[in-house]
């Protein structure tokens, strides 16, 4: 058994104050997807008043801060991404009025409150664009968006060839005859980030919530932004041709970082300032360019998302993230698992790729097949996520954690498609079968309806297994993954006293070793056979304890001088 630990994460000084160093380089970072948190009114979707009323499960858990996927008016075309008012709450889900209790409830009990952003494109049904459809060719409400004549004689066909990242053609034609651009659902017109108005209404909606005492902002697809739309319009194949380094006309343009400098003049503007983290899928060697202090000030690493469980490429993308946040003065982000992949205790009980095969952060043939059973070791994907977890805690940086995954949840794969809500899967016709697997509303209790997730029904299919993860389960089993986690989350705040890393030679390839600058080491097996540790005593283990030895899949952490009952202040 881990030795029971009581430690404290408060502070004589203001516990939301950046008194030594900004919270966010080494905080923990929670991910809630609201509609799938907690359902306060019983109408089967989550809501503003059920994360108030879970403030204190959040606060036992140990996070830092939480970040709230979007929540704003939204005809759910894409889960909230398709945004039809940026200045207030989706009804469905409260009212300013219940925001403004939920983020003094946090801030109540030291936990800081993100919110997503997101300025690629708007919902079709947002105030500007119903002008646009309105005003017709050539006006210019039309300029804040990106319409163009068709292609062909008669101008009935889309502009290029280019594909929506959710299938279909990334071009829309309105009543008109006039044709818009929108990379992911149609539902989502892209904007014109040339525009006044658009740079203009951005900032007026980081003030906004900045000014409601919102503490920083996670930013969907960073990279997209700006574009070049200059004419002639490359085809599908010459845009693929181009080079990701700058110049690209629609993804990741040096040129988008003069709207970043614009917002991070705001950001600095507030005491403390606000914080930002970008979501931006660019090459790697592009990735400091967001994490500046100039620009966004940190961006998130998505490598370990598409990574088996294998330790010479953990190590090699420790490395390397640890260079690149040293390039950009910024710290790491490690994730595991969040709103728009596999849950990582499934990818890790699925058999691993092929060499060269493509990632398969989002199911690969497992989903695609309906979740075979026979192909997943449920059993030791949640081994290896919890040694996985245990690793990346011990590492500096900050750590998003995606709400469910404290409690082990797997992938939910067998959901019909007549309940299916992602996009992705509409318009690939189910080729793409989506990301709901990991948006499914999480168990609170082992029983009713919706396992405790509101009074009447969830809003996508919950499993029976849902039952034995439930927090109600968990919550007094000492080996429970819920209770690891919560063990984690709270020595961390000791290990996590100054940033840096040294790696320790372990004689095997199949084991990793580190040392943060205070003493503390992590040890990581990932293989099957024991790893050696003699004479020392962990103060946390993830799977079973063995007598002097690290066990096959599973993560220990060692305090300076190697007595795990005495944990140094």
């Amino acid at each position: 058994m881990t030795p029971s630990l009581e430690l404290s994460r408060t502070s004589e000084l203001d516990p939301l104050a950046d008194d030594i160093a900004p919270w966010w380089r080494q905080g923990v970072v929670y991910q809630i997807y609201p509609r799938s948190f907690s359902d306060a009114n019983g109408d089967g979707l989550g809501d503003i008043r059920g994360i108030t009323a879970r403030v204190g499960y959040l606060a036992e858990l140990g996070v830092d801060a939480v970040w709230l996927s979007p929540f704003y008016p939204s005809e759910l075309a894409d889960g909230g991404y398709d945004v039809a008012d940026y200045r207030d709450v989706d009804p469905r889900l409260g009212s300013l009025d219940d925001f403004d209790e939920m983020l003094a409830a946090l801030h109540g009990r030291d936990i800081r409150v993100v919110v997503d952003i997101v300025p690629n494109h708007t919902s079709d049904r947002h105030v500007w664009f119903q002008e646009a459809l309105a005003a017709g060719r050539g006006s210019a409400a039309r300029e804040r968006y990106i319409f163009r004549e068709g292609s062909g004689p008669d101008g009935s066909e889309p502009p290029t060839d280019w594909l929506s990242l959710f299938g279909g053609s990334a071009w829309e034609r309105a009543a008109d005859g006039q044709w818009y651009l929108h990379n992911f659902a149609r539902e989502q017109p892209d904007l014109n980030w040339d525009h006044p108005d658009v740079r203009a209404d951005f900032l007026e909606t980081l003030r906004f919530w900045s000014d409601r005492g919102v503490d920083g902002f996670r930013i969907d697809v960073a990279h997209m932004l700006s574009k070049d739309l200059t004419e002639p319009l490359p085809s599908r194949s010459e845009l693929e041709l181009i080079p990701r380094d700058g110049d690209h006309p629609l993804v990741d343009r040096d040129d988008v970082h003069e709207i970043y400098a614009e917002w991070r003049a705001l950001f600095d503007s507030y005491d403390p300032p606000r914080t930002a983290v970008a979501e931006a899928w660019v090459e790697p060697s592009r990735i400091h360019l967001y994490a500046r202090p100039e620009s966004l000030g940190q961006a998130f690493n998505f490598d370990l998302l598409e990574a088996d469980f294998d330790a010479r490429r953990f190590r090699s993308i420790i490395t390397d993230n640890l260079a690149l946040a040293a390039q950009s003065g910024s710290s790491s982000t490690w994730v595991l698992s969040n709103h728009d992949v596999v849950r990582h205790a499934t990818r890790y009980g699925l058999p691993a790729a092929e060499p060269g095969a493509a990632p398969t952060r989002h199911g690969g043939d497992w989903l695609l097949g309906g979740g075979d059973e026979s192909q997943l070791d449920r059993e030791r994907g949640a081994r290896r996520a919890a040694a996985a977890t245990l690793f990346i805690l011990g590492l500096p940086g900050s750590t998003y954690l995606y709400q469910g995954e404290e409690l082990g949840l797997h992938e939910v794969a067998d959901i019909a498609a007549s309940d299916r809500q992602d996009p992705t899967f509409f318009r690939t016709g189910g080729a793409e079968i989506g990301r709901d697997g990991c948006r499914v509303p999480l168990p609170w209790t082992s029983g009713g309806s919706s396992f405790g997730f509101g009074p009447d029904g969830a809003h996508l299919p919950q499993p029976a297994w849902f039952a034995e993860h439930a927090v109600e389960a968990q919550d007094a089993d000492p080996d429970s993954t819920l209770n690891l986690y919560r063990r984690a989350l709270e020595l961390r705040h000791r290990l996590q006293a100054a940033e840096g890393l040294e790696w320790v030679e372990t004689g095997r390839d199949d084991v990793l070793r580190f040392r943060r600058p205070n003493g503390w080491e992590v040890v990581t097996n990932f293989g099957e056979r024991p790893f050696e540790l003699a004479g020392v005593e962990p103060v946390i283990r993830s799977g079973a304890a063995l007598e002097g030895a690290v066990g096959g899949e599973s993560t220990v952490w060692l305090a300076p001088g190697g007595d795990g009952g005495d944990v140094p202040a």
